[in-house]
């Protein structure tokens, strides 16, 4: 059941990465052609509730998709199961969360309170 579960979310999460991963493209695309700098985009992206909003939501999928993703293979390859799997796929999103937070906070995050 559980892994039924985890396939479905997998799911879940490549249907909300895809729209994302498309924005994220068309919005890189824009600013190569429009010739912006990092600093003019950052201008566009730092305390922007609309970009923290949409990038926000891409890690968390990111981050619960390629860890069940990593699940899988881990579990294939070595034939971990149990606690020791739940373990490090739970190891594995919490890495990938935090550092996907480091970057969604460099990027949309003014410093000012």
């Amino acid at each position: 059941m559980l892994d039924l579960r985890l396939y479905m979310l997998q799911r879940l999460t490549a249907l909300i990465m895809a729209p994302l991963t498309l924005g994220h493209i068309a919005v890189m695309i824009y600013a190569v052609q429009g010739g912006l700098s990092a600093e003019e985009i950052l201008g566009r992206t730092q305390g922007s509730v609309f970009w923290f909003l949409f990038y926000g939501v891409f890690v968390l999928a990111v981050a619960i998709h390629a860890a069940i993703g990593l699940r899988v293979i881990i579990h294939e390859i070595f034939g971990l199961r149990a606690r020791i799997l739940e373990g490090i796929t739970w190891g594995i999103g919490i890495l990938l969360l935090i550092m996907g937070m480091q970057a969604l906070f460099a990027v949309t995050w003014t410093g000012a309170a």
